[in-house]
């Protein structure tokens, strides 16, 4: 009976163990995904060598050309040149497992050239929905969601849709 409470609390330590070790590397995951934010409210490119893997997959159906880091730097460095005052908001944060997913509201005044777009002067206001893979403390993976229609109605590149 003594051995079979030893293996007993032996199981539970190590249930216990396993379980604050899950609930470190989510905390740890979700402090990076507000790196991430505080990398494109400043355009510190120092900040996503520090928390993007070296062989990082970038999935954006908007962006298909910005596949790896390199790009994704271009990609964060455009989008402040065309919109200096370039701000995210991570409204959301949920982790479960290597995953971390944020919902952001993005805002800036497009002011220098965004993409093939002149400078409007307008402010514009837009979500995302972003998911991070991680693995050993860094992100090797995202995947994007963007409201590109909603920005490009409020940039005047096409119309605002009827109203009913």
């Amino acid at each position: 009976m003594k051995n079979l409470i030893l293996l007993f609390v032996g199981v539970a330590f190590l249930v216990i163990s396993a379980c604050e070790k899950k609930a470190d590397i989510t905390a740890k995951n979700k402090a990076i995904t507000h790196r991430v934010e505080e990398l494109w409210n400043t355009g510190n490119m120092t900040i996503a060598d520090e928390i993007y893997a070296t062989d990082f997959v970038n999935h954006d159906p908007n962006a298909p050309d910005v596949r790896d880091l390199e790009s994704y730097k271009e990609f964060i460095s455009m989008t402040r040149i065309g919109l200096p005052d370039f701000h995210v908001t991570i409204e959301d944060l949920v982790a479960e497992g290597d995953k971390v997913a944020s919902r952001w509201t993005a805002r800036g005044t497009h002011q220098g050239d965004f993409f093939c777009f002149t400078p409007t002067g307008k402010q514009v206001t837009w979500t995302s929905i972003h998911i991070y893979r991680f693995a050993d403390g860094k992100i090797v993976e995202a995947w994007w969601i963007k409201d590109v229609m909603g920005l490009l109605q409020q940039l005047g590149v096409i119309p605002p849709p009827e109203q009913g």
